[in-house]
Order: C-alpha cells, then sequence, then structure tokens
C-alpha cells in the first residue's frame, strides 16, 4: 500500500455550485453513475433512499419555484438574497435531489436509515469526480422545508437529504482548511 493508494480521497473537493457548467453526464454515464452510487451500507435492505433528477427546463422551474417560496417565507429578503435564490438553479446542468425514506414500522433505526441516504449523497459525489466532472453537496432551507417536499411529491416520510449539483468545474476546486488528525483521532481504552 502507497501513499497514492489514498489519493483519489485526498484530491476530493466540493466545486461551487455557480462553477459548474456543461457538459454534465449524459443519461447512460448517469445512469452508472447511480448505480454505483447506490451500493451503500443498508441494514435490513430497506432502500430508504431516493434520486430525483433535475436537468433543463425542469430544474430551472424548480429554482424559480423555490426563489419564490423564499421571498414568500421571508418578504424582508435582502435585494441580494432574492437574486442567490433566483439564481440557485441556473448553473449547474444537473442537479440530483437525494432523501431518505423513512420506514417508521422497521426495527432499524431512523438514524441509521438517513445515514444510508447521506452515504448514497457522498458515493454521487465520489462517482462524479472519478467520471472527471466536479459536484458540491448543497442543503439549505430547501431541504428542511415542506413545501419543497411536496413540490417533489415527497412522502410524509420521506425527506430531503441534499441537492447534488453536478457539472463540468470552469476552476480548479479550492482546497479548504481540513480537520487536523489530532484533534479528532483518540484511542479509547478501559
Amino acid at each position: 500500500m502507497t501513499e497514492n493508494d489514498l489519493a483519489f480521497l485526498n484530491d476530493r473537493r466540493s466545486v461551487p455550485s455557480r462553477q459548474l457548467g456543461e457538459p454534465a453526464p449524459d443519461d447512460a454515464t448517469l445512469r452508472r453513475l447511480l448505480e454505483a452510487a447506490i451500493r451503500v451500507p443498508d441494514h435490513g435492505k430497506l432502500e430508504p433512499f431516493r434520486i430525483r433528477v433535475l436537468r433543463g427546463e425542469a430544474k430551472l422551474a424548480f429554482g424559480r419555484k423555490l426563489a419564490k417560496l423564499a421571498v414568500e417565507a421571508n418578504p424582508d429578503l435582502s435585494e441580494s438574497k432574492r437574486e442567490k435564490e433566483q439564481r440557485r438553479y441556473e448553473f449547474a446542468p444537473l442537479v440530483l435531489v437525494v432523501s431518505a425514506k423513512i420506514d417508521t414500522d422497521s426495527k432499524v433505526p431512523e438514524l441509521e436509515q438517513d445515514l444510508t441516504a447521506g452515504c448514497v449523497a457522498y458515493n454521487i459525489l465520489l462517482g462524479a469526480q472519478a467520471l472527471g466532472y466536479g459536484a458540491q453537496w448543497l442543503s439549505g432551507w430547501a431541504a428542511y422545508d415542506r413545501e419543497v417536499a411536496k413540490l417533489l411529491d415527497m412522502k410524509k416520510s420521506e425527506h430531503i437529504v441534499g441537492f447534488i449539483h453536478i457539472g463540468t468545474a470552469a476552476i480548479d476546486a479550492p482546497e479548504r482548511d481540513r480537520p487536523s488528525y489530532d484533534d479528532i483521532v483518540s484511542v479509547w481504552s478501559p
């Protein structure tokens, strides 16, 4: 084993969604990406995740509806924040909405089901990078808003884990400060 064995993970970066443009994965490539991404730990084989694909005019219409909901919820929103909301879905050519679909009757704790859906979202980020695309996982207010969930035809048992924006990076993704190994890793002993 060499340092290069982990280079892919060490090189993982999020590309800001405003820096993502065409092309995005085509339908066949997206299918391969998502088939790989759903290979996650799944206690109870519940498949507690769903993915909605937003492209083209549908993606733009979704963005307009979200901007309208944002302004309705907060009429005092500043002009710059209104513009940010209105333009949020204009950049990346592909947005995947990853959601957790919780089975409340299962013995599998809800947290484990959420983590499974989160693993799908992270696998999408890694897979997009492996295919040469840039991606960013975003959440924000829309991920926790029931009106947005209704807009996406989500049942009460389903909630958004994140919006994965994917496209071709217009810039090299910036590195950011990472946690220190010594600050987060400890060895337990009795």
